[in-house]
């Protein structure tokens, strides 16, 4: 997964594969299929790892506006080297456009589990009062997805955290109830 991730799909080797897992290439073959598979794989890998993460910002016991925030906080990147490689999955779809089915469907797959994860803080938050009922819970959810693919894109493309911590707070802000602020 570190590999594609760094290297993206087209410029990683089986050479780069091997070096890495230190595991020689008649190996690699046996378990894998072919390099397309072990991609597969690490796509899936990333979007576990991407959802539990997810998934324990939003058990934390806080207010939704908080969880939101959190979820906000952790899309940007930390250091330099998360920065440089961004996104797997934002990577992968930008690589593959829609010419790969599977690697479609696994993007797909995390884009609807996250969505799935934000409507469900949205809506406990629309219930208390503090997010706008004006939109249905998972029209917001697809709306911050939306924004948070962005924000991870207008880092890589070298915006400046304070620019997109804006458009963050921008988001949730505009999501905020009336009755709430």
């Amino acid at each position: 997964m570190e590999v594609f991730w760094t290297k993206g799909f087209k410029s990683t080797s089986y050479e780069d594969l091997t070096r890495t897992t230190q595991v020689k290439k008649q190996s690699l073959y046996c378990v894998f299929s072919d390099k397309r598979d072990l991609f597969l794989k690490a796509l899936a890998l990333y979007r576990e790892r991407s959802i539990t993460s997810l998934e324990e910002l939003a058990s934390q016991e806080v207010s939704p506006l908080k969880k939101l925030e959190a979820v906000c906080d952790a899309t940007l990147y930390q250091n330099d080297e998360a920065l440089r490689r961004g996104c797997l999955m934002l990577n992968s779809s930008l690589e593959f456009g829609d010419d790969d089915r599977e690697v479609n469907r696994e993007v797909m797959l995390m884009f609807e589990q996250v969505e799935r994860i934000l409507e469900k803080i949205i809506r406990d938050g629309q219930q208390q009062g503090l997010i706008s009922v004006r939109q249905s819970g998972k029209e917001l959810a697809v709306y911050l997805n939306n924004a948070l693919s962005g924000a991870k894109l207008m880092e890589k493309s070298g915006a400046s955290r304070e620019q997109i911590a804006g458009v963050l707070r921008t988001t949730v802000a505009l999501m905020v109830s009336e009755n709430a602020q």
